[in-house]
């Protein structure tokens, strides 16, 4: 009996992971790509970034893909587009990276779900749909906690000297430049989120220092208090997670949930899991 396929994407704005299953959930091939977010690139550009994707011949009946910046009907239209080039005979989907999460950590549940990556987003989910959300406004205005905000308290407070000399010195150390190439890639060179999430490596190789865990906390407690204190029954509900820096810095997640009084329920680095037996379930 011939194989059919589904092809699941989970992309936010650095990387991009792609799973090839079959039916019964197993993952036939695990491939990465750049990040691809339709705020930050057009048709063409995404296009650009598809050609590197090997399938090995095999074709997919089914295409989900899941990403940041992907809310708005133009933006929706822009990664449909270059997923059809590629695959015309596919049914594809494209949704928010928001609604991976909550399908993902949630399943047919109601919940609140909450990203911790690059950038940082949460909602309150019903089980079907995202009925609220709270709007993360971009590493600039809001994404407390997410490693753009993270890298950019750090090398702010580096910069100036706010931070023990020790920690200083081994910032420079560990990333040979100074404070004009910090600023040239932050206000001048595409991507600055990426740039800045970058450094949290360094934060998390020196959590034990106490001023350094501080600045993680704090900006756990306020994603907390800026983003799930506004939803409805936040207090009785645990608060799920998923992201690279919500699985690397789930330690120090935990006491500003405590500090806040939030429950946190469970943490997985990415969604995909979920969301291939969410998919599973589907059918």
């Amino acid at each position: 009996m011939a194989h059919t396929y589904t092809l699941m994407a989970d992309s936010g704005s650095t990387k991009t992971n792609w799973v090839l299953f079959s039916g019964d959930q197993r993952p036939v091939e695990r491939l990465s790509t750049s990040g691809i977010n339709p705020f930050y690139q057009n048709q063409e550009a995404i296009v650009s970034i598809l050609e590197g994707l090997d399938l090995q011949g095999k074709v997919p009946r089914e295409v989900f893909f899941y990403g940041a910046g992907c809310v708005g009907e133009a933006q929706l239209k822009s990664v449909e587009g270059a997923l059809g080039h590629f695959f015309p005979a596919a049914k594809i989907e494209v949704a928010s990276d928001l609604l991976a999460a909550a399908r993902s950590l949630c399943g047919h549940q109601s919940g609140i779900a909450a990203i911790l990556g690059t950038g940082s987003n949460s909602c309150y989910y019903n089980g079907q749909v995202i009925v609220e959300n709270v709007s993360p406004l971009g590493f600039i205005l809001g994404d407390e906690g997410s490693g753009a905000v993270l890298g950019r308290k750090l090398v702010g407070d580096v910069l100036k000297k706010q931070l023990p000399e020790a920690v200083c010195m081994a910032f420079y150390e560990q990333y040979q430049m100074d404070g004009l190439a910090i600023i040239e890639n932050v206000y001048r060179q595409p991507f600055p989120n990426r740039f800045l999430a970058q450094f949290t490596p360094f934060l998390l190789k020196h959590i034990e220092e106490p001023s350094v865990r501080q600045l993680v906390k704090r900006s756990f407690v306020a994603f907390y208090e800026r983003n799930i204190r506004h939803y409805p029954k936040a207090l009785q509900l645990p608060i799920h997670f998923t992201g690279s820096v919500a699985w690397h810095f789930r330690s120090v997640l935990a006491l500003a949930a405590e500090e806040t009084g939030f429950q946190m329920g469970k943490v997985v680095p990415d969604p995909m899991d979920g969301l291939m037996r969410y998919h599973s379930d589907q059918h």
